[in-house]
């Protein structure tokens, strides 16, 4: 007997939620108004509950909060789709408070208590059920059979992904070459039906056209779901995706990060929000730090210089002078850190601090830089990494340059062509998959350099 339960998690996490949502309300009511729980009912507040359930209804049905596969099951995932939820449902509940007329009439102590709880107690429930199933799965129950169609390569890295996430409860039973045999057909089909498979894979570079629709009959003949493999190694690392034209699925390539109009459009609201929230959170650094320059350094208190943006074209990035104003009589040169004599004493505590990049941000609202993306580059260190990493630096070019990256947090500033190139793998990671949440870790970690002084 297969051992499935399909669609049983998503559900589960489902009706959890209702349960956990309503349960937080509960029991920020009698937190708030030190009254039995049945109180609830006998005022307005039973109206509130009934309009939280059904926008959290609304919500999850936008947002496709449940829809995910064995495969897809993540707690990171999980994370930041209930966030995403929550974050809309809170915005559309409180716009009923300020906007109702009854709105004065609740609580907002009882407000910001129930989702307090709610999140804390969704989050809990998901990394107990994301445990739970590891183990479980570990153990050798609630497991997948799956076996492949072919003996090369291909085949050997599907049995390798699955060895290696032996939480996702897929089990090997068996393979088969359809060029060994000439009743290979039938051979397949026997072996699926006596190990009773789930899963079989097909690797499309070992067969033929007819052998796939021999196939895919065996599998509606033996309710076995039959995934075919293509054989996309050498350019999956473009990040290549299918879309369907009518009925003709295309295989896109894409050749820059961020390409899709989602992607951009997250992206750039993202940058634009969090740069005006920090200039007008930190106008009084500003000021602070525009005043120490002008009294302790002869000179422009902002310094502005011409780097190398997305594309290639340049620009002019904008900071605060932490260097002698007769900096460029010495050489266009690298900073040598803290024995570099250009550096002036208040921009030697600008450097370690970041603060010296603060006026970026209005290269981000200008649409020539991003909040996080690969260090914009003076034309010498383009010239540089153009020689040695060709390739991978005209992929850096494809995005907009960042006040932040995952490789200047790791390496830091690069005066040599080594650093250059390690500063480049690290941000090459980032341009593999984009998520507001992976920005914000990377901002997170930025400012601990700031806070520890940690800058060059």
């Amino acid at each position: 007997m297969k051992n499935h339960y399909p669609g049983l998690l998503p559900k589960a996490h489902l009706w959890t939620d209702v349960v956990l949502l309503n349960l937080s309300f509960f029991f920020a009511y009698v937190f708030r108004f030190d009254n039995g729980v049945t109180t609830v009912f006998e005022n307005q507040y039973v109206n509130l509950l009934l309009m939280a359930n059904l926008v959290w209804i609304f919500t999850i049905y936008l947002f496709k909060t449940y829809r995910f596969t064995r495969l897809s099951y993540h707690f990171n995932t999980q994370i930041t789709n209930v966030f995403k939820a929550v974050t809309v449902h809170g915005a559309i509940m409180m716009a009923f408070l300020y906007l109702s007329k009854q709105g004065e009439d609740y609580s907002r102590t009882q407000f910001l208590l129930t989702y307090g709880l709610f999140v804390v107690l969704a989050v809990t429930a998901r990394a107990a059920a994301v445990l739970f199933l590891k183990l479980y799965r570990q153990a050798g129950y609630n497991y997948n059979r799956y076996g492949i169609v072919g003996k090369g390569d291909l085949a050997a890295l599907i049995r390798d992904f699955y060895n290696d996430r032996k939480e996702l409860g897929y089990r090997f039973s068996g393979s088969i070459d359809l060029s060994a045999h000439n009743n290979s057909i039938a051979r397949l089909e026997a072996m699926v039906k006596e190990k009773q498979l789930d899963y079989l894979y097909c690797c499309l570079s070992e067969m033929n056209d007819d052998q796939v629709r021999e196939i895919i009959r065996i599998g509606e003949r033996q309710r076995t779901q039959i995934r075919l493999v293509p054989d996309f190694r050498g350019f999956m690392t473009n990040m290549a995706t299918i879309e369907y034209h009518d009925m003709y699925p295309i295989i896109q390539i894409n050749t820059k990060p961020f390409s899709s109009l989602n992607e951009q459009t997250v992206k750039r609201a993202f940058d634009l929000i969090f740069s005006v929230i920090v200039m007008i959170l930190g106008a009084p650094v500003f000021f602070l730090v525009w005043a120490a320059i002008k009294i302790t350094s002869p000179g422009p208190v902002f310094f502005k210089q011409q780097r190398s943006g997305r594309w290639g074209e340049l620009f002019y990035i904008y900071k605060f002078r932490s260097m002698r104003v007769d900096a460029d009589k010495m050489g266009l040169q690298h900073s040598k850190g803290d024995d570099d004599p250009r550096i002036t004493p208040i921009g030697r505590i600008l450097r370690k601090s970041r603060l010296d990049e603060l006026p970026q941000f209005i290269n981000v609202l200008k649409g020539e830089m991003s909040v996080v993306g690969p260090r914009p580059l003076y034309k010498y260190d383009v010239d540089m990494l153009m020689e040695a990493a060709p390739h991978d630096f005209q992929r850096l070019l494809t995005v907009k340059p960042g006040i932040t990256s995952i490789g200047q947090i790791n390496v830091g500033y690069a005066d040599t062509v080594a650093k250059n190139v390690e500063r480049l793998k690290y941000d090459l990671q980032y341009l593999k998959s984009y998520s507001v949440f992976d920005d914000v870790q990377l901002i997170f970690r930025t400012v601990q350099v700031m806070v520890l002084g940690r800058g060059q």
